[in-house]
């Protein structure tokens, strides 16, 4: 089963699209941005989850960096 949340890869401008079930949360330039958008989504313990491979995929890039690709 893939992940509900994913961080796909950096864009060439910076930050990340992060997708919850498919849909578009945002586009997040930090992991408090990420957070931010799992909390309106529901989940307000989102924090202990970016590093958990069965919530979050992280595609393309590594984890937590948000930088320019």
């Amino acid at each position: 089963m893939a992940a509900p949340i994913a961080i796909h890869r950096p864009s060439p401008t910076g930050g990340r699209q992060v997708t919850i079930q498919g849909q578009i949360a945002g586009l997040a330039y930090t992991d408090a941005d990420v957070v931010e958008f799992l909390r309106r989504a529901g989940l307000p313990d989102a924090a202990d989850l970016l590093d958990q491979a069965d919530w979050v995929e992280w595609r393309g890039g590594r984890a937590h960096h948000y930088e320019a690709a």
